[in-house]
């Protein structure tokens, strides 16, 4: 997603699931020693030289493009696993830098990765792909499992996603809410050319259905979204349904107006990142505008088991750092880290782990098990989803989530593969 939810991501291919064992386990053998917050330096090499380093970065003391949470389970994932034999035997120096949503910042990570002999850039957000995809791509480092804000992140042959990106979302929206029972769906989304390529995702999801699309075009930041509401609300017949893909906080504004609209037969829906468990809590949970409310995720709901090794990890090795177990962000760094883990293992242990030793791997096609928080993942020339613009996509599953009781809840256990939509093929039989 991007900075305010206006994403540049694109679609992705899909994979089957795997029985969802804990990932505990996993954290036992994911990366790496801490480093320094922002961009600190890299801790010095043991005698023989065989660290493994890598980087995580994300935006923080901005605003509302932060993702502190993703840095710090970075370090505490280090922390333990370097407790535990580090990475395939190799201590793991994992740096943090903060790319303070900035042009600048990115660039300034890219090099800092470079310069530390980074093997891998790995679970980070930056909506600056065209600024950092170039250094890493010049340098031969894989950029593993990042956040999905720019269009570089799904096109450059060494970058691995791990998530779909907003359009996988919004597909899946669309079946969710097809589903649902729908009549009509206003989409209100960012008045930008990404956010363009969002209607016709979610016209593809609906297509030969019966339901018809509005596209609601708004502002990606403003005070009031009052207009942009109203018009989505229409008359409120039975049916009516409202989805935002704005992002979190244009998201968080619209819920006002939407309170004050009190409609009585729209169903309100969004995408994970345009709002999540934080949001539902700071709105008044199951007493406020997101009761009921459908939402459309990359990844299983916070209270499955499968997210329990990511909550230790972060109780037991976070030192104290905020980390939001249900942010998506988290949950994506976490996701990148375990496809590390694995990758890192199948590389002979008699080598020394580098980043072309580590994309020989990922090209393989041999598919990585994430224990339940996504399909097998793959990137080998199959797997690539036959996009111009977004081949590397390898995961276009997505899971149907609702809030009942003021909690997140799995709507329905299990993925929904919307590969189908996001290559204008043909809906399942």
């Amino acid at each position: 997603m991007t900075r305010h939810g206006t994403h540049h991501p694109v679609p992705a291919v899909s994979g089957r699931r795997r029985a969802a064992t804990a990932l505990a386990a996993s954290a036992a053998v994911l990366p790496a020693l801490l480093s320094a917050s922002a961009c600190g330096g890299p801790a010095a090499a043991d005698a023989a030289g065989q660290d493994v380093t890598v980087m995580t970065w994300a935006p923080s003391g901005t605003g509302a493009a932060d993702r502190p949470g993703m840095t710090a389970l970075a370090e505490a994932v280090g922390r333990e696993l370097n407790e535990h034999g580090g990475l395939n035997g190799h201590r793991v120096r994992i740096l943090t830098c903060n790319e303070h949503d900035t042009t600048d910042g990115a660039t300034a990570c890219a090099e800092q990765a470079v310069n530390a002999r980074a093997v891998a850039v790995v679970g980070s957000a930056s909506q600056y792909g065209s600024s950092f995809m170039p250094i890493l791509e010049q340098a031969g480092i894989p950029f593993l499992g990042g956040y999905g804000l720019s269009s570089p992140e799904f096109s450059s042959p060494l970058s691995y996603p791990v998530n779909g990106g907003l359009p996988a979302l919004v597909a899946g929206s669309g079946r969710q809410l097809v589903e649902a029972g729908c009549k009509q769906i206003a989409l209100i989304r960012p008045d930008t050319r990404a956010g363009d390529t969002l209607v016709n995702y979610l016209t593809s999801a609906v297509a030969r259905t019966g339901i018809k699309v509005t596209d609601v075009k708004a502002p990606e930041k403003s005070n009031d979204y009052s207009p942009y509401t109203r018009r989505a609300v229409g008359d409120d017949r039975p049916g009516n349904c409202m989805l935002s893909a704005l992002g979190a906080e244009p998201t968080a504004n619209l819920l006002d107006p939407y309170r004050r609209a009190n409609p009585k037969n729209t169903q309100l829906a969004s995408v994970i990142g345009s709002f999540q468990q934080s949001v539902v809590d700071s709105t008044g949970g199951d007493n406020g505008p997101l009761r009921g409310a459908y939402a459309t995720g990359w990844f299983p709901a916070e209270a499955s088991t499968v997210w329990d090794g990511l909550r230790e990890t972060a109780r037991s090795y976070g030192n104290g750092a905020t980390i939001d177990v249900a942010d998506p962000g988290v949950q994506t760094t976490w996701v990148a880290y375990a496809v590390l883990r694995q990758a890192v293992g199948r590389i002979d242990r008699s080598l020394p782990v580098t980043a072309k030793a580590l994309q020989v791997v990922l090209d393989s096609g041999d598919p990585i098990d994430t224990a339940g928080t996504t399909p097998p993942l793959s990137w080998g020339v199959t797997n690539m989803l036959p996009s111009a613009d977004s081949p590397r996509l390898v995961n276009t599953s997505v899971t149907f989530q609702q809030v009942r009781g003021g909690r997140l809840t799995e709507q329905h256990q299990g993925f929904t593969d919307v590969r189908w939509v996001l290559t204008n093929g043909e809906p399942p039989a």
